[in-house]
Order: C-alpha cells, then structure tokens, then sequence
C-alpha cells in the first residue's frame, strides 16, 4: 500500500494515537506535516473538521535553536502547549525518516523530543510547579466530589486533589459549572492504590478550550511532576490517566524541566482533498 502524499492538490494528514502502545487508546491527535508556513484560516479549518481535542501543524524552519515550527488546534483555540500532540508530531517525523531529536519551536517556548530506537517518545517540557489556592466556591458541586486540596499551575489550569484513585475514576462532574470556574481546564488527580503499577492518577477537563475531557494530556503533568514528586519524595514518577481510553506516562523531573515518555501507534494515514492555503502576505 503506497504512502499517501503531499501535493499541489492533496495534503496528507495522519490520526496518531498517543500516550498508548495499542490503535485506539490513548489521546489521539491529527498530525500535518506541511513544507512551509500555511494560512491560520486554513489550520483553524482543518482542526474543526478533524473535531479532537488537538490537530498539531508542523514545518521545517531554520534556526539556531529549532529546526521545526510547531502549532497546536483544538476545534475552537490555538492552544499554547501540548504534550500528546507533540508525542504524535515527533512519531510522524520519526515514521517519515526525520533525524532527531527534534526542537521544535511553539507558542509555549522551545520544546525538544526524542524518539528512542524501540519507538518511544520523550518530551522535554518546562516543568510548572503549582501554587496552592483556594478552594473555588461551587468546585465540590461541579467535581461531585471533595477537594482536599487546590492549586493553580500553568496555562491557569486549576489542579484538584481528592481523596484516592477510586474518586478519580468515578468522577461524573458538571461540565458547564466546570467551565465557569475559568482558566484553561482541571485537573483532578490522587494518589495511585498502594501496590499498583502507578505513583498517582489522574483526569482533565477543558471546556473552555472546546475538549470536555482530555483522554491523556501532556501538558497537565508539566504540573502534576513537580506536584506529585515533592508529595512523593521522589523525581522519577509512573502516572495513568484515567479517562476511558486511558494512557500511561513515565514521568521525569529534571530541574525546571520535566521529561514525559510514552508512547504512539499511527491509526489512519490520509490526504485532505486540496492544497493548503498559503498564509496571507
């Protein structure tokens, strides 16, 4: 089966599941590879119609500290970071024959990647430590559960702890009353059951970015690492995300970075019927 391509009058685009070792589990994100800039018009477009919580648009650029420009669309937003879409992006690279690692050049600073020799994807990302709050009027009736603890983390996302993994897991919240809370999204997350494979759990909800839950988001553990290592004592942390699809993350603390590794499986390879728009002069 040949290899769908980029043409004058075809643009290939790819459905990438990450976070995951299997086809339809994990976060899936669309991936454009793309020769040059293109029209935002033209990306916002094709990011409602592929409807996931993300469509990442990359091109080659020519720079001392990046070699690639990456953008990241839900249906509604450009977003300014995101991990599983960056996972999907550095997959799709590796699978076309790019050497990396990648520096990829965003709206949310430089971000690197790399794909080892047995496929798996490890991010370097700013790690965003949390500042405790508050605990919002209405968040315990929007969660239907209790917050043990509240803080605020990057992209004003606001993270909530509860009381163990079954809380996490059951969690049927309001997603209206979620959205009036503001910021980007919430986190809710606890500590993993005692002998489980995992240091905690995890799910995200971001409405007012158009994604009611997040299947396995990146992003949020840029917070959840520092969170969760100076809770845990530790800097080497095994996560889960435990929305239905569900996805599992090795998660690294090094300094004011934070390394995040998972894994990515390519589900569709296909082309949009026309060229990409050219962006405007």
């Amino acid at each position: 089966m040949s290899t769908p391509a980029t043409s004058p009058t075809a643009t290939r685009i790819r459905v990438v599941d990450a976070f995951t070792d299997r086809p339809f589990a994990g976060n899936p994100a669309a991936v454009v590879i793309l020769d040059g800039p293109v029209a935002e018009d033209w990306m916002r477009g094709v990011a409602a119609e592929m409807n996931l919580s993300e469509t990442a648009f990359a091109h080659p650029v020519d720079q001392d500290d990046a070699d690639w420009s990456l953008r990241w669309f839900t249906p509604a937003v450009e977003v300014n970071l995101c991990g599983h879409a960056t996972v999907a992006t550095a997959h799709a690279l590796a699978e076309d024959g790019h050497a990396g690692p990648f520096r990829f050049t965003t709206r949310g600073g430089l971000l690197g990647a790399e794909v080892a020799a047995d496929g798996a994807v490890t991010l370097d990302f700013p790690a965003r430590p949390t500042t405790d709050t508050p605990v919002p009027p209405g968040l315990a009736a929007a969660l239907g559960a209790q917050p043990l603890r509240t803080a605020r983390g990057g992209d004003d996302d606001l993270l909530v702890e509860v009381a163990d993994e079954a809380t996490v897991r059951a969690l049927r919240p309001d997603i209206t009353a979620l959205a009036a809370l503001g910021g980007r999204g919430v986190i809710v997350t606890a500590a993993a059951d005692e002998g489980g494979p995992y240091h905690f759990v995890s799910r995200f909800f971001a409405p007012n970015v158009g994604v009611a839950e997040d299947p396995v988001t990146g992003s949020a553990h840029t917070a959840l690492a520092p969170y969760w290592a100076q809770r845990l004592g530790t800097r080497r942390l095994t996560a889960y995300q435990a929305s239905a699809r569900g996805g599992r993350l090795e998660l690294e603390l090094r300094g004011d970075r934070v390394a995040i590794t998972g894994r990515a499986v390519t589900v569709l390879d296909a082309v949009l019927r026309g060229a990409a728009a050219a962006p405007s002069a």
